[in-house]
This record gives structure tokens, C-alpha cells and sequence, in this order.
């Protein structure tokens, strides 16, 4: 049995009618032969996009030439409304300094730090789900709560149910559905005073969003300052002085930045927690032997996480079958030559974890769900060189091991309790929205162990 993956178109289509499909779609819009090209092309009126598989492309626009290849401007009009000037979207100066501030609070000694509050968490979403044992639940609404919940104890020290956090969570879910990845920006190169084509509703929640969040900050930031703040993720950072100009964080970037920490680390969770949790149902003796692993977290202390490799290796899987962002845009500012062809100045250069992950001339059984090719030569050398659901090179996402502790601690801890199944007529279809989603929800039915 081979794991769900959208049917990928075949045939040529016109510019208008890609577009259309492009915006119901990213993943089936695209055609069959990106499972195998090393380069494709495409050219609209007013730039031309190059998608790149070769391993050594990739490695030279992520980690050898970052700079010649920054953030495309175009993707980031349609996050814009939300994430404002975060790290998620900002290149040169702006995001070195961005990032000299914020990478001090995820390093290593941070996860041993952070790791109560995730296993709360995972406690927390145990006991919601016991209501509906014997019942068909929808698990990404399960797994969305669940890493919303860590974000929030990790971030700000309260839970999903605290008052602004729950609020955050609700108009969060409402921004995801209502926000595609791209609108009319993306394609046609609009003046800066031009409006931006976002949706009524897109603009409110938004703007309600960055408004619970303002309010959380400035909270934490007299807390800061009366000496009384808890000593989590917001603290760390808005005490964290840029080292080489010794500023802070003003109070509208911290809103910048903790609304791409919400992004990243809680819808990216909850999609790759959520394919995760349906590859298990569909392969019921690997959720056995994870249940059995899982007597590890009798320990409730970090040194567990050590122990849960078999739950690891399946969360890694599921990350590369289903990785939660599917493509990433990058911008040559020089002209280039990739394989012999010309690249123009403005090109839109494409990387597609998702057809990257599953190359057929680079993975064996590119498309099968196979946790142990991580021991093998094939896939050790895939992982290196083809194997990218953080990114990579200096902008690698700065939560990747934060993600690798939280992932196989929450799916230990369900999978230690309840077993799911899959429902006979309810395959989940891959969706790309602003991460892999299933167009009809992943359904699954829960048991008690």
C-alpha cells in the first residue's frame, strides 16, 4: 500500500489554466516529470522561474551562495499581512540581525529547557482526546491544538486555554483556510502603493491576530521590566541584545517575530504531527512498535528523548513524504548558469521539498513509506544531500531540533495511549495551503489501548 500523494497533471496547459489549478493547488498543478527532472523552466509575461532537484544546485543557492539567492520578495506578499518584517520574510542586514537575536534562545541547552512544557503538552492533548475514544475524530484539528499548546507553554509560559492564546488559536485556524500560498503579487510585479489583492478576511484575522499578540508582549515586556517574567522563550529573546550593535528588539518586531514563531512552529507541527499520525494507521505495526517504545517516557525527564529513535525515524519519514512546506522561492540578484542553461537576473529559482523528497533518480522507493531507509547507504546519502524539510544553509529554520524533540515526544505519548485507525472510504488528498494539508481533513478512528 503506497501513501496518498496528489495525481500530478500530465499534459500542457496554458498559462491562465496553470494559474487557476496553481491556486487551487500548488502540488497537482504541477506535471509528473518534476518527480524526475534535475531542472524545469517556466516562463510567465513577467519572470521566469527555474525549480531545481540536482543536489548540487540546491547546495550551491542554500549554503554556498546564500547571499546571491535571497528570499524571493513575491512569496512574501501573501504572508505579509500577518508576518509584517519577520525573519521568515526579511534578507541581508535586517535578517542577520534578526537572526543574531533569536538564535540564542533555541541552542542546544534551550531543548532540555523547553522540554517540560512540551511534555504538558502532550499530556494535555492525551487527556482532549479522551472523550472520543471509539469515536472518527479529525487529527489535524487535534494536532493543531496540540502544537499550539506547545508554542504557547514554550513561548509565554501559559496554555491553549489561557484567554489571548485561545483566541490567537481560533482566528490562526480561520487565517490558514482563508489565505492561499500565493495571490495575485506572486505573479504579476505590482507597484508598492498598488493594493495587495488580500481578502476582507484574510486583512481581519490578520490584523486580530497581530493585535492578541501585541498584547502578550507588551504584558511580558513590564513583566521584564518589574523583574517578575518567567524564564521562557519571549524572555530570552527580548533580553537578547544584537551582539554586535548591542540594540533589542523594538516592541512591533517582537510582534513580527513571535507571529512567524506561531506560523512555523505551530502550523508546520501540526501538518507534519497530523500525516504522521495517518502513515501509523496505515501501517499499524509500526504504531506497535513506537507503543512499545514509548515505555521510555516513564522517565519524565529529557534524557527520554534519547530513547524514542523508532519514533524518530517514523517522524523523519513523514517529513520527507509529507514535508509541511512544499516549496521555497529564492531570487537570483546576478545573472547565473545552472546546467548549462542561462538564469536571468530576477529569476525566481524554485526548490520543491516535496518533489525533492521524492525524486525518483535520487531515493529508492521514492513514493513508499519505509522508516528504516534511514540505516541504509541510500538513504544516509539522500539525507545529506536531499533531504530538506528545515531548509538549509544559514537560513535552516530555527526551530529544526526544537520540531525533531517535539514531533516523536507528542506521537510517543498518543500512540502510548490510544491506537488509530484508518475509516474505509476517507483517504486524505495532499492540499497544499500554507503547509501540506488533506483537501478533507485526515480522519481516523481512536481506541483505547
Amino acid at each position: 500500500m503506497t501513501p496518498p500523494k496528489p495525481q500530478p497533471r500530465a499534459d500542457k496547459v496554458s498559462l491562465l489554466r496553470y494559474l487557476k489549478l496553481f491556486r487551487q493547488d500548488l502540488l497537482s498543478a504541477q506535471p509528473a516529470r518534476l518527480y524526475r527532472a534535475w531542472m524545469a523552466e517556466f516562463r510567465t509575461p513577467f519572470f521566469r522561474s527555474f525549480l531545481i532537484n540536482q543536489p548540487d544546485l540546491i547546495h550551491t543557492v542554500l549554503r554556498k551562495r546564500p547571499e546571491d539567492f535571497p528570499k524571493s520578495g513575491r512569496i512574501s506578499e501573501g504572508l505579509r499581512p500577518l508576518l509584517g518584517n519577520s525573519v521568515f520574510l526579511t534578507n541581508g542586514e535586517t535578517w542577520k540581525r534578526q537572526r543574531r537575536i533569536i538564535d540564542p534562545a533555541f541552542e542546544g541547552g534551550r531543548l532540555k529547557d523547553t522540554f517540560p512544557a512540551m511534555l504538558a503538552a502532550a499530556d494535555a492533548c492525551v487527556e482532549r482526546l479522551r472523550p472520543h475514544v471509539g469515536k472518527q475524530i479529525e487529527v489535524e484539528e487535534q494536532t493543531s491544538h496540540a502544537a499550539a499548546d506547545v508554542i504557547f507553554r514554550t513561548l509565554f509560559s501559559v496554555p491553549i486555554d489561557h484567554a489571548i492564546a485561545s483566541k490567537v488559536f481560533e482566528k490562526f485556524r480561520n487565517y490558514q483556510r482563508e489565505q492561499p500560498l500565493l495571490n495575485l503579487a506572486a505573479f504579476v510585479p505590482l507597484p508598492k502603493w498598488m493594493p495587495r489583492f488580500h481578502s476582507r478576511t484574510t486583512r481581519r484575522n490578520a490584523e486580530d491576530i497581530r493585535n492578541l499578540i501585541t498584547d502578550l508582549t507588551h504584558e511580558r515586556a513590564e513583566a521584564i521590566k518589574a523583574g517578575t517574567a518567567p524564564d521562557d522563550l519571549a524572555t530570552k529573546i527580548m533580553t537578547t541584545a544584537d551582539p554586535e550593535t548591542g540594540q533589542f528588539f523594538e516592541p512591533e518586531e517582537m510582534v513580527d517575530q513571535v507571529a512567524i514563531f506561531f506560523l512555523a512552529g505551530h502550523e508546520t507541527s501540526a501538518s507534519a504531527l497530523a500525516w504522521t499520525l495517518y502513515l501509523l494507521a496505515l501501517y499499524p505495526e509500526w504504531q506497535e512498535r513506537i507503543a512499545d517504545e514509548a515505555a521510555a517516557l516513564d522517565d519524565p525527564t529529557f534524557a527520554s528523548v534519547s530513547k524514542l529513535k523508532i519514533s524518530r525515524d517514523v517522524f523523519r519519514e513523514a517529513l520527507r513524504l509529507y514535508p509541511p512546506v512544499p516549496m521555497m522561492v529564492r531570487e537570483a540578484t546576478c545573472p547565473h548558469q545552472f546546467r548549462n542553461r542561462d538564469v536571468p537576473k530576477r529569476s525566481q529559482i524554485v526548490i520543491s521539498p516535496w518533489h525533492l523528497h521524492r525524486h525518483e533518480r535520487l531515493w529508492d522507493n521514492p513514493d513508499g513509506f519505509d522508516p528504516t531507509r534511514w540505516n541504509s547507504e541510500n538513504g544516509k546519502t539522500c539525507q545529506r544531500e536531499a533531504y530538506i524539510p528545515f531548509s538549509a544553509g544559514p537560513r535552516v529554520c530555527t526551530g529544526a531540533g526544537f520540531a525533531m524533540v517535539e514531533g516523536p515526544l507528542i506521537l510517543s505519548m498518543l500512540v502510548r495511549n490510544f491506537k488509530f485507525e484508518t475509516i474505509s472510504g476517507k483517504t486524505p488528498v495532499p492540499v497544499a495551503h500554507l503547509t501540506v494539508r488533506s483537501r478533507d481533513g485526515i480522519w481516523l478512528r481512536l481506541v483505547e489501548r
